[in-house]
C-alpha cells in the first residue's frame, strides 16, 4: 500500500476528538482525493506532513525545537519521505532525527493526537500530529534543522510557542 493510500486509510479510521478536528479530517481526505501527489513537498496545493511532540510524562515536560527556518518553538516534524510506510512512521522518524533521541521513543497508542493546517514558506502543511513518550533519562541532541532544543514544563509552553503547540500539548496530556 502506498503512503498516500495508507494516510487516507488512517484518516478515515481516526476518531476526531472535536467538530473542528472532524472538519480538518474531512478536508485532509478531500485533499488526498484531489491530489495523488498530496503527500509530498512537490504538491504546491499543500501536502500532508507528520510531527510528534516528544513528551516526558514523569518530568511533566515536553521537548521543543527552535526551528531553523521558521524561528519558532515547535514539536519535531516535517515532510514525509519515500521510505515512510505510514504517517506514524514519518512522525517517529522526524522525532528521532530532530530530538537526537535515537532509541526508546514510543508513539502514544491510538493514532494521531490532532490535526493542524498551517501555511509555511513552501506551501500549506496539513500536519498530522502524534505524541512520542521519551524513555527515562533520554538525552536530547540538537540537529542541523534546529537553532536550539529545550525541555519545557507544561506550564511554560504557552509563553514560548504558538497556540497550535499549546493545543497539541493539551491533547497529548489528555491521552496520558
Amino acid at each position: 500500500m502506498s503512503l498516500h493510500d495508507e494516510a487516507a486509510r488512517a484518516l478515515k479510521e481516526w476518531p476526531a476528538p472535536s467538530p473542528a478536528q472532524e472538519e480538518l479530517r474531512l478536508a485532509y481526505l478531500e485533499h488526498l482525493t484531489a491530489h495523488p501527489d498530496g503527500m509530498g513537498k512537490p504538491c504546491k496545493a499543500g501536502h500532508l506532513t507528520a510531527s510528534a511532540l516528544v513528551i516526558d510524562p514523569a518530568g511533566g515536560r515536553v521537548l521543543l525545537t527552535l526551528h531553523r527556518k521558521l524561528k519558532m518553538w515547535l514539536q519535531m516534524g516535517g515532510h514525509c519521505e519515500p521510505g515512510d510506510a505510514t504517517l506514524a512512521h514519518a512522525a517517529l522518524r522526524e522525532a528521532r532525527e530532530e530530538s537526537g533521541i535515537a532509541r526508546g521513543l514510543e508513539l502514544l497508542p491510538g493514532g494521531p493526537v490532532r490535526l493542524d493546517r498551517h501555511h509555511t514558506p513552501c506551501a500549506w502543511h496539513l500536519d498530522v500530529q502524534f505524541a512520542a513518550v521519551a524513555p527515562e533519562g533520554a538525552v536530547a541532541r540538537i540537529s542541523d534543522e534546529s537553532l536550539d532544543l529545550r525541555w519545557f514544563r507544561y506550564d511554560e509552553v504557552a509563553a514560548v510557542a504558538d497556540e497550535s503547540v499549546v493545543r497539541l500539548v493539551d491533547g497529548a496530556r489528555a491521552l496520558l
